[in-house]
């Protein structure tokens, strides 16, 4: 399963990647997160390990991966599963400055772990990749403005 996410958020380019590579803290923002911690690193490669439980109507299951975090500040995190509950997922998430603002765009190619019904799978995965990224979003305008607490949308 293909999924591709692109979004614009008015931060700097530095901003953004504070958040997006914040794995220690990132249970405390991203909601679906139970555990993300960091198990390894080598230079600008992480071993991540996160845990979490993802629901979309009546679909739910608990999850865990973990993953090679590949670093190239500030413009690209490129992820790949070491193991986990899909059977694969290979990442990118590149970071480019638009004036004010940072596009994001994330490409995942993914295959789940056990059978979930096709139109339904994707549907679901792209649900949970949204909002995921919707509350990344989120943590970057609120680090910028500390004393605001912004209610995810």
């Amino acid at each position: 399963m293909i999924v591709d996410l692109n979004l614009l958020v008015p931060a700097t380019r530095q901003e953004a990647w504070a958040v997006l590579t914040d794995f220690e803290h990132m249970s405390g923002f991203v909601s679906n997160l139970k555990e993300s911690r960091g198990m390894a690193s080598a230079g600008d490669t992480l071993e991540i390990f996160q845990r979490g439980s993802a629901a979309y109507g009546p679909i739910s299951f608990p999850f865990e991966s973990t993953r090679a975090i590949q670093l190239t500040p500030p413009e690209k995190i490129q992820s790949h599963l070491l193991s986990g509950s899909m059977r694969k997922m290979e990442g990118t998430t590149r970071l480019t400055q638009e004036g004010a603002q940072t596009r994001i765009v994330y490409h995942a190619d993914t295959v789940p772990g056990v059978w979930i019904p096709p139109l339904v799978g994707k549907t679901f995965i792209e649900h949970e990749t949204r909002e995921q990224f919707n509350e990344m979003r989120h943590e970057i305008i609120r680090r910028q403005h500390p004393s605001t607490s912004l209610a995810p949308s």
